[in-house]
């Protein structure tokens, strides 16, 4: 089968692109022309003169599909985005484009605030392609959209920011491009807004559009998206479904965020006051007992600070006695970032008597199943007497961050189902 006959023409390809930008530094040249003349703007510039932000990457987009693109800040996610939209080029590679752009990038970057929203509508609209007919056959179905009808002939100088956005966008959109580039413009406008944009992708799509999307919402991705792109510090990490590649992109955020949690916790625990009134993050007792090497892991046995909701964590501490003590008991409890307790037990709670310690001993507090909705956690750890006397207590010094895709309110994640009557149509 020719490769025309069985596949869609690519709309979109960038091939081994770089770019790099330069640091402003003391550093100048005699003359423009000299530099030019020398080539020498980038290549003559030492390493720590100049920033990559993005290297070797590589992705097409095929006509009629929607590709999403995401990343953490700085991660070249807009730089890939620019350089599509012709914007700025490349220093090295090809970006090769086939079909008329629109880019809802800057939204509104061509507005006049002296001028009215209407006379804004007609030199934006021309801007991006249009020709003035063409503005006046759109033109009440692109008010109607920014839902600014009470609002056009007055001054875009007295809009609000999502006035002003909204009828950015609502030209930008209504241009009818055959590639739809989008950078972070959801965040517009109210909810119904927003859905109303997504409504408008949809439809792109059904039309044979070709999307581009740079956006830190996972559920837009998957929600929109035939395929998905990670970008990190400039260089492509994972390509391909949506759900794998923002699988991969959380797991590498909460590597991140365990390695910024733990450096917290470890500065939080250095300042810690040895003072059992203080409301905030501290420690005491009396030594008797000392608590070492406080640690949290995963089903794997890996060391973590980050957990998705619903999976196995195992709290394990080393407890250390200077002498032998026969009254000893463990305790944990969470508590949730406004400092409630979400759980709390001990092992003479649990009814467990344990043997007088000597030396030092391992602990261990296994859940099987963290069901608690996403939130930073703080988790305490305690060794005392069954009277309560206090040999060592951690108070708030240990993060767990959960992560969850669903949108839950509260602390508790019960397990549960939904059941109806005939009544109701479920869609499936």
């Amino acid at each position: 089968m020719s490769a025309s006959a069985g596949r869609a023409p690519t709309a979109i390809e960038l091939s081994h692109v770089s770019k790099i930008y330069r640091r402003f530094s003391g550093r100048h040249f005699a003359t423009l022309k000299s530099a030019l003349l020398s080539g020498s703007l980038i290549r003559d510039l030492r390493p720590e003169e100049t920033f990559t932000a993005l290297s070797d990457v590589s992705f097409a987009v095929p006509a009629g599909q929607t590709l999403g693109i995401i990343g953490r800040n700085g991660s070249g996610k807009s730089t890939a985005l620019k350089l599509v939209a012709g914007i700025t080029k490349p220093t090295s590679g090809t970006v090769a484009i086939q079909g008329r752009i629109s880019a809802l990038i800057e939204l509104g970057a061509g507005f006049h605030p002296e001028i009215s929203g209407r006379e804004n509508v007609f030199i934006n609209g021309i801007m991006l392609g249009l020709t003035k007919r063409e503005i006046q056959r759109r033109f009440d179905e692109i008010v109607e959209f920014a839902e600014l009808e009470d609002f056009i002939d007055a001054p875009v100088k007295t809009y609000s920011s999502g006035m002003y956005m909204r009828l950015g966008f609502s030209v930008a959109i209504h241009v009818n491009p055959d590639i739809l580039l989008v950078d972070e413009v959801l965040a517009v406008g109210d909810a119904g807004f927003t859905h109303r944009c997504i409504d408008k992708f949809a439809d792109f799509k059904r039309r044979g559009k070709t999307i581009l999307i740079v956006t830190h919402s996972l559920d837009i991705v998957e929600q929109l998206c035939d395929h998905a792109v990670l970008l990190e510090a400039g260089r492509k990490t994972a390509d391909g479904e949506p759900k794998r590649v923002i699988s991969t992109y959380l797991t590498e955020v909460g590597k991140q965020e365990g390695k910024f949690i733990a450096t917290t916790d470890v500065r939080a625990q250095q300042a810690a006051p040895e003072d059992p009134s203080t409301a905030g993050p501290g420690r005491w007792g009396t030594g008797l007992v000392e608590i070492q090497q406080v640690a949290m892991f995963d089903r794997t046995g890996q060391s973590v600070q980050v957990v998705e909701s619903g999976e196995p964590l195992t709290v394990r501490f080393t407890a250390a006695a200077r002498q032998p003590v026969a009254d000893v008991v463990f305790g944990v409890a969470l508590f949730n970032a406004s400092g409630d307790c979400v759980y709390g037990t001990n092992t003479h709670i649990d009814e467990i008597k344990t043997a007088p310690l000597s030396g030092s001993a391992e602990v261990s507090f296994i859940i099987d199943s963290l069901d608690l909705v996403a939130g930073t956690y703080k988790i305490d750890v305690a060794v005392h007497s069954r009277e309560g006397a206090m040999y060592d207590y951690h108070r708030l010094l240990h993060t767990l961050r959960v992560q969850s895709r669903l949108r839950e309110v509260g602390v508790y994640r019960p397990r549960h189902r939904w059941e109806f009557s005939s009544g109701v149509s479920v869609k499936t």
